[in-house]
């Protein structure tokens, strides 16, 4: 009776007051359960307030979609749409429904509606106010529970748990950042809980995020317009879960393999001549290089005035046809830089307004602003008309040979929060779509340059984007990061929060970009140093410094060469965690609580990371830092560069040399390695080195390296490539004798795949010569003498010096290495 009287009452206020305070009651008292329809895997639940859907994205994924009446929704951003089908259990009591997939389960409450999720009888997640809509705002809220702790937001720097914070979610440019930042290049609505659920509020506008701030136990997501939808994902670990979450959102499609060479970039080059000269010098310095990078000077010789030329200023380069067809001759690509801002002075502003290319104002004219270039419009991403338009940019500039694609400025930069966009039928405002502007270049360009060149991987560098955008390729930067060790010292904390959210390719300008009057080697070296363990090799910076180790001399230059020649050598590992994050997810750059999700302290470890699962980084970020501290995991380490041995499972504290990076394998750790080349177009595993670090405590060893021809888009989808997998056991009799078996086995194919391969197995930390080397049922001879083993095509010899065993022999078949 008290229940039917309140849901008359609540009826009549909506008749007399309208629609903002019945939007206001359904905040405050939450909506009522009318009925319910399992319709394939979309439940439908009908409420006193409108339609509620919950759908099963995948087995432990679901979309909650609240769609009140009278409200205007967009379209969801971070779902990729490819359909997972799913098996789902309904269960109906009279207070409540049951929505049951494999890996997840929502209780739905009847009156007043709200909804918990589960996973076995875990509780992960409850709505606390559930969804809340007014005129000015609209969102949802969580209950958080004891002791959890949240990562997420993207590109923040705050510390690694980012709970008691309140950020805005709007992308936007913190130029010349150091040690502390809110509000970046790329903010992401979602956040992962150390309860193993993944979180995100599906909305593109302007925003905030309150992660238990205003209330300790409290989550709460906000914006001034979007969709009013959330996404959670279950899982049982963390790269469970991540690999959970990009089924949903979307996988990292793999880039070509040249994007793990080595980049030339500057603000900028000049003119063709200083492109010429540059590489000229690589070449000449002995510093592999793979692409070089043009700022905005290819198409204006000023700063300001010529955005939105977007074609080649003739007076610096006259020919940039045959540059970029000389550069790719020496195995060098040429990628260009394309803002989505068309100046009203540029020699293109006209064609953009007839053509209906750029975001209007109120009375349908293009919206005209003034920003830091000149007097602009901006090119609408959202409408189909305007990226046509926008892609016979791109088309011409493939067609003269460029091979990859610089967005900046994609926040956007500015963004008029009244301008007028065109979903193809929907309008919306740029405060509405502001977050996912960079998101639907990316996917404007990457699709554009899958018509173009559909056997080809696209290369798409952005530093702005939305939930999902890794699955149009995008690799982003960390933005205008200060030149200073205090812009390095968040860059790793930076790139681990992305990573987790599936944008596993975010790196930074390596020895940063913005001011700094005077060279600092030692904090260059550093930066460089670090860069070759993130995931795309990249100096950059404002050109009164030149950011190029190749113009640098002396010991700068000697030990960055040894370094990026380590580069190419660790392609074969490198890549196989491209391969790996484009099949699960899993980041390049691994945090420290991957190793004991127990332990929530981890959580908190942001100056030290995994570089895939073998190797241990330790950047150092400060300056005449004569030792470090590591926090090394339980089992057996080795320095990177003098196998010495470290128990884990403490912290220990090592000196420091500017010639080395602080970087530890662990105990029975595979890394395939290869010659180090100039170009990955003369990139081979022909020949292929194994390092294996033996020890005791690791019995049991393995690792799976994957190769295909570095190229294809369709490499995983076709099943073209090769899976190498490599195993070791090693046992110790009575006597204390060490015995190794090491089995090495190929899977797959490819065209062009080495038909056999020369291997040199380095077995660290050795502690005795051995009796006899087994390959197959053939004995290796043992050659003492180091020259003579060099030259030798295969053969053992131990290095009592270094305690390494060393064997050389031929694998063509699945195979077996014993040692005795």
């Amino acid at each position: 009776m008290i229940k039917t009287q309140i849901l008359n009452g609540r009826k009549m206020i909506k008749r007399v007051f309208g629609i903002s305070l019945l939007l206001w009651i359904f905040s405050a008292t939450g909506s009522e359960y009318l009925s319910h329809e399992l319709n394939g895997q979309v439940l439908q639940i009908n409420t006193d307030e409108g339609l509620v859907e919950i759908t099963a994205l995948a087995n432990d994924s679901f979309e909650v979609f609240y769609q009140p009446s009278g409200i205007k929704q967009l379209p969801s951003f971070a779902i990729d749409g490819v359909a997972k089908q799913t098996e789902l259990d309904i269960s109906d009591k009279p207070e409540s429904l049951m929505l049951i997939a494999p890996g997840i389960r929502a209780e739905i409450r009847k009156s007043p509606l709200s909804i918990r999720y589960f996973r076995d009888d875990t509780l992960l997640l409850a709505e606390h106010q559930g969804l809340f809509v007014d005129d000015n705002k609209r969102g949802f809220s969580f209950a958080l529970q004891e002791g959890e702790k949240l990562l997420g937001g993207g590109e923040r720097i705050v510390g690694m748990d980012r709970r008691g914070q309140r950020f805005p979610l709007y992308n936007k440019a913190h130029y010349g950042y150091t040690t502390e930042s809110k509000q970046m290049y790329f903010g992401l609505p979602a956040v992962m809980s150390s309860n193993k659920y993944v979180l995100i509020f599906d909305n593109s506008a302007r925003g905030e995020m309150d992660l238990g701030a205003t209330n300790s136990d409290e989550m709460r997501f906000e914006a001034v317009g979007g969709r009013t939808s959330y996404i959670v994902v279950a899982g049982e670990s963390y790269p469970n879960l991540i690999e959970h979450y990009v089924t949903v959102t979307g996988k990292q499609p793999l880039p070509p393999r040249w994007a793990l060479g080595s980049f030339a970039s500057r603000f900028g080059y000049r003119s063709e001549q200083e492109v010429r000269d540059t590489v000229k010098l690589y070449q000449e310095s002995g510093f592999p290089l793979d692409a070089i990078v043009l700022d905005l000077y290819w198409f204006g010789a000023d700063i300001k005035g010529h955005m939105g030329n977007l074609s080649w200023d003739e007076k610096s380069f006259p020919t940039p046809v045959n540059m970029i067809n000389d550069l790719r001759k020496e195995g060098v690509k040429t990628i260009l830089i394309t803002e989505p801002f068309v100046l009203s002075s540029s020699k293109k502003w006209q064609d953009a307004v007839s053509n209906n290319a750029l975001v209007k104002n109120a009375e349908g004219n293009p919206y005209q602003f003034d920003f830091y270039f000149g007097n602009t419009g901006l090119i609408d991403v959202f409408d189909n008309d305007a990226r046509d338009w926008f892609n016979q940019t791109y088309s011409a500039l493939y067609k003269q040979g460029v091979a990859g694609w610089w967005g900046d400025l994609g926040e956007p930069e500015v963004h008029p929060s009244d301008a007028v966009h065109n979903l193809n039928g929907i309008t919306a405002t740029g405060d509405e779509v502001h977050n996912a502007y960079g998101h639907k270049w990316a996917e404007q360009v990457y699709q554009h340059q899958q018509h173009l060149a559909p056997n080809k991987r696209p290369f798409i560098m952005m530093r702005s984007g939305f939930v999902g955008s890794q699955r149009y390729g995008m690799i982003p930067w960390t933005g205008d990061v200060s030149r200073s060790w205090d812009g390095l010292k968040p860059q790793v904390e930076l790139s681990l929060q992305m990573g987790l959210f599936g944008l596993g390719y975010t790196h930074s300008d390596l020895g940063g970009f913005a001011g700094g009057e005077v060279f600092d080697p030692q904090m260059y070296i550093r930066w460089l140093q670090y860069g070759i363990f993130q995931p795309v090799f990249r100096p950059h910076a404002q050109d009164n410094i030149a950011p190029e180790p190749v113009f640098h001399k002396g010991k700068t230059k000697d030990i960055l060469r040894t370094y990026v020649e380590l580069r190419y050598a660790m392609l074969p590992y490198n890549y196989s965690l491209a391969f790996e994050n484009s099949l699960t997810g899993m980041p390049l750059m691994r945090p420290m609580f991957f190793e004991d999700e127990a332990d929530l302290s981890l959580i908190d470890e942001k100056d030290q990371y995994f570089w895939g699962d073998a190797l241990l980084v330790k950047p150092i970020t400060q300056a005449n830092q004569k030792e470090v501290s590591v926090n090394l995991p339980k089992g057996a380490w080795f320095n990177f560069w003098s196998d010495e041995r470290y128990e884990g499972g403490k912290t220990i504290t090592v000196p420091t040399d500017i010639k080395l990076l602080p970087v530890f394998a662990r105990g029975g750790a595979i890394i395939p390695m290869t010659i180090p080349v100039l170009s990955t177009q003369e990139y081979s595993t022909k020949s292929l080195d194994l390092h294996y670090y033996a020890d005791k405590s690791a019995e049991h060893s393995t690792a799976t390296m994957y190769n295909d021809d570095g190229k294809s888009p369709h490499s995983i989808r076709d099943g073209a490539f090769e899976t190498l997998t490599f195993n070791a056991e090693r046992k110790v009799d009575d006597s204390q004798a060490d015995t190794l078996t090491f089995t090495l086995q190929r899977s797959g194919n490819y065209k062009g795949m080495p038909g056999s391969r020369m291997v040199s197995l380095w077995v660290h930390n050795w502690p005795q010569d051995i009796t006899k080397v087994m390959v197959g049922e053939k004995q290796l001879p043992k050659i003492a003498d180091k020259t003579e083993f060099l030259n030798a095509d295969q053969g053992t010899r131990w290095d009592s010096d270094n305690k390494t065993l060393e064997i050389k022999f031929s694998w063509k078949d699945n195979i077996s290495v014993s040692v005795f």
